[in-house]
């Protein structure tokens, strides 16, 4: 296992960083789980107070049966953002209580996803008041934040200067996100991505197509190297639910920072299937299609057609275009079967797209049951 400083906080991190999201059949499960990951070197473990009873199983892992002493690990946590300063006292001191724990190492705000969320922690007298006064008394050391926002609001939250470190998403499939990474870098803050192998294209369980364009790596292990080869991030969020969850991060954890020449023949294969699948079609994800009237996430929806289309991702795509509508500030934007053919969009498009026509292609590909939002 290799391991990072995790920007000013200085925590020195593994490169995984063991989520528990997946890990609440009990607490001897949980258990199970933990001592795999310190076998491994894991030595990051990530719950929140929306991951149903992950906190509390921690919190019963950590009195009884811990394999290493305390202070040779570190817990984040995260509670939701809250408009005032007595919520977010009382969500800290329940956090602990359910850990079991006399000091969170790592708490981050769950999810600035939204303008009103940043007026709440840039207001003097809300949440971020309770969270210092929390760091000052030792309850706290670090703070945080993750984040499912648009890059601009992203980019505003960085630039608050209130944060140690940001939980985000940034993956091969989806590098909008690269911006923030360089200001959190500027800013030596701690760089944690969310999910990389679930939202960074259901890895886990990838079409026979994409793992042809990346042999002889699987794409999990691409994906990985990926993120890793970036040494502007610390740590990758790994959600076991089993032992043998592990396999694929240990083979990884020791020789990710060896270069393969096959890995740029790897990202040629993908961009060229990528430009002669879509050909005129191609989203470049530049964003100035928005703002939609009717609400449509334009590049989020266009990019889940590229994938399927590309790479035959539609799984992954069927995936995520099931959740507009049904995750709220999560997952924001409305179906791409909204549009009206105003028009709007199409002269800020660079690549001169059918807009309205491709919305309308992907609805009819990838519209399938909705999908509950899994925390993350």
């Amino acid at each position: 296992m290799h391991y990072r400083r995790f920007g000013k906080t200085n925590l020195n991190l593994s490169v995984f960083s063991l989520g528990t999201m997946r890990c609440l059949a009990s607490p001897s499960a949980l258990g199970l789980m933990v001592e795999e990951a310190i076998a491994l070197g894991i030595n990051h473990f990530e719950t929140a107070r929306g991951y149903g009873k992950s906190e509390e199983y921690l919190g019963q892992v950590l009195v009884s049966s811990l394999p290493v002493p305390r202070e040779k690990i570190y817990i984040t946590t995260k509670l939701p953002p809250t408009p005032d300063y007595a919520s977010m006292r009382g969500q800290i001191d329940q956090s602990l209580a359910r850990l079991k724990l006399s000091y969170i190492d790592c708490l981050a705000i769950h999810g600035i996803n939204t303008s009103e969320h940043l007026a709440w922690i840039k207001n003097s007298q809300g949440c971020m008041k309770a969270l210092q006064e929390a760091k000052r008394s030792g309850k706290v050391r670090q703070i945080g934040f993750s984040t499912h926002a648009p890059l601009e609001t992203i980019l505003a939250t960085i630039g608050t200067d209130l944060f140690d470190f940001v939980n985000l998403h940034y993956y091969y499939f989806f590098q909008r996100n690269e911006a923030a990474i360089a200001l959190a870098r500027e800013k030596d803050m701690g760089v944690f991505i969310i999910s990389p192998v679930d939202k960074g294209g259901q890895l886990y369980a990838p079409s026979e197509t994409l793992k042809q364009l990346c042999r002889p790596l699987s794409p999990l292990e691409f994906n990985y190297r990926f993120l890793l080869r970036d040494r502007r991030i610390t740590t990758l969020s790994f959600g076991a639910a089993k032992p043998e969850d592990f396999h694929e991060v240990a083979k990884i954890a020791d020789r990710h920072e060896d270069f393969t020449p096959e890995e740029s023949k790897m990202r040629d294969r993908l961009e060229k299937q990528l430009k002669e699948t879509l050909g005129t079609d191609r989203c470049s994800q530049c964003h100035l299609c928005l703002p939609c009237p009717e609400g449509i996430n334009i590049p989020e929806v266009l990019r889940l057609r590229n994938l399927a289309v590309a790479y035959d991702m539609k799984s992954f795509g069927e995936y995520r275009y099931g959740m507009f509508e049904n995750a709220g500030h999560w997952f924001p934007g409305r179906k791409g079967d909204r549009c009206t053919d105003c028009g709007e969009c199409l002269p800020r498009c660079p690549e001169k797209l059918d807009i309205p026509k491709l919305l309308r292609d992907t609805h009819n590909l990838l519209n399938g049951k909705p999908r509950r939002r899994l925390w993350g």
